[in-house]
């Protein structure tokens, strides 16, 4: 038999060193996405100060992101299915890098936020195709172990080191830089994913697209961040709020109606029978809206109560990156191996809830070594555990075929965790800042009692968290008991 070119490429075995060269691009790829959810963060005073935002429509530089982000990813996922995983993941890069250019430049408040929403479109089109290149990239069990490994550390390392990165560029440059620096890393990922990633066809056994399935979910995700992040402006129980999430709700039910009837479901919901598939969203939601917390709130209490600028900020984060690197890179898959999926998931979550506890205490003169490392310690090693297990937990149960689907349920429940969450916790803390400072507090000691408030809510979220997966994912014996029934 021949070798056409062709056909040689739509094959996905590959010299194995390149496959860990394509692994490397798709993570650059993810990387930049994950570092601008938080390199932005530290940003924010300057942005604000810069663009005259207000306290509750700042939020929106980070919201905008996080809402077409969070409401696309599902979508991403089916497309990627339908027409080709390396196709999809180039658009989203290059709709990404070009965003990112409209949001450097930008000038104005409504520029930027829009800037901000179509880079969350690019971002949820990459990585819920990202997790599917890499399923396909590497089929032997302990390579897949290993390329989840350097996957999640970017995932959970990315985040801290954006605010690092983000310090940097602020302080030295301008915040504009922490848009721009995008640019180069765009365009490098585009070219490299040309030559290294393989240009296979859509996976997927039909080419029906569930448009009324996507606009429904989409738009009831949409509607529910709104709803919160306004929530303490207009009022929790105003009829504006209540309605908002009233009408979100709806749609979600018609969502999940078109789906029971629908040929081709965006989201088929025989899934939901997938024990553990259940189960670590529900820990992927917890855990995400008490990380999200950490990282916002802890940059807003080093720069506005503490008073440290945007590199030092950087820097306080640098002790919790490097623990997530050692632990996600190696240690994390050898746990896993050892001990299963559940108990380095329950202990690692358990961590962080007392590293968000400590957190809870920082005072308002606190001090770096005494209030600060001893929570981003834990939170650090909190996160290198637990994060490859919640992913290999969700995708563990589901075939190939489905394996973009699954991942993009579980980046949804990382994304709509962390932006509810976020916008819960902010509003919690706004709230109880505005009634210190009503009963005649100082402006920090506010700051601060709001701040811990927040600190001590994302503690029971994570808390929560390593119940649930404490009390109901299934060890890998039953799950393999379970699987095997199933596909006899």
């Amino acid at each position: 038999m021949t070798h056409s070119p062709a056909a040689h490429h739509s094959h996905i075995s590959m010299h194995p060193d390149r496959r860990w060269l394509a692994l490397i691009v798709l993570c650059l790829g993810v990387l930049m996405i994950v570092l601008d959810t938080t390199i932005v963060n530290v940003a924010l005073p300057s942005i604000k100060v810069d663009l005259k935002f207000g306290d509750i429509t700042l939020a929106w530089v980070v919201n905008a992101y996080l809402l077409t982000y969070g409401g696309f990813l599902l979508l991403g996922g089916r497309l990627g299915d339908l027409y080709g995983h390396r196709r999809l993941f180039l658009i989203g890069i290059a709709a990404f890098t070009l965003a990112s250019l409209a949001c450097g430049l930008s000038t104005t408040q409504i520029a930027l936020v829009v800037a901000r929403a179509i880079q969350g479109l690019g971002g949820a089109v990459v990585t819920a195709v990202a997790l599917s290149l890499i399923m396909d990239l590497f089929t032997d069990p302990q390579d897949r172990a290993k390329a989840m490994g350097v996957y999640g550390f970017v995932c959970a390392g990315g985040g801290s080191l954006g605010a690092m990165l983000g310090g940097v560029l602020t302080s030295s440059l301008s915040w504009h830089w922490v848009f721009l620096v995008n640019l180069p890393i765009g365009i490098g990922v585009v070219v490299a994913s040309l030559r290294l990633l393989p240009a296979a066809t859509g996976t997927a056994a039909s080419k029906h697209l569930d448009v009324w399935g996507a606009i429904t979910v989409t738009t009831a995700l949409m509607l529910a961040v709104y709803a919160i992040v306004n929530g303490n402006q207009v009022g929790w129980l105003s009829s504006r709020t209540v309605g908002q999430l009233a009408i979100a709700v709806a749609l979600l039910v018609v969502f999940l109606w078109l789906e029971a009837r629908v040929h081709v479901p965006l989201m088929p919901l025989r899934l939901f029978r997938l024990r553990n598939l259940v189960v670590s969203n529900v820990v992927g939601v917890l855990w995400a809206a008490a990380m999200f917390a950490w990282f916002f709130l802890s940059a807003l209490y080093m720069q506005l109560v503490l008073g440290y600028g945007p590199m030092e900020v950087g820097l306080a984060f640098l002790p919790a990156n490097l623990i997530m690197a050692v632990f996600s890179l190696g240690l994390s898959a050898k746990l896993v191996m050892r001990f299963g999926i559940r108990r380095p998931l329950v202990v690692g979550l358990a961590m962080a809830a007392c590293g968000l506890l400590l957190f809870a205490n920082a005072p308002e003169h606190g001090h770096f070594l005494r209030d600060i490392l001893p929570g981003m310690v834990l939170l650090g090693i909190g996160a290198g555990v637990a994060f490859n297990p919640v992913l290999l937990a969700a995708m563990n149960d589901v075939g190939p075929s489905e394996s973009g689907l699954a991942s993009g349920v579980v980046n949804t429940a990382f994304m709509m965790g962390g932006s509810l969450g976020l916008a819960v916790l902010a509003s919690l803390a706004a709230a109880r800042t505005q009634g210190v400072t009503a009963a005649g507090g100082m402006d920090t000691l506010a700051l601060t009692s709001g701040y811990q408030l927040a600190f001590l809510v994302g503690a029971c979220f994570a808390a929560l968290g390593a119940v649930a997966g404490a009390v109901f994912l299934r060890t890998s014996q039953a799950a393999a008991g379970e699987q095997a029934t199933a596909v006899h």
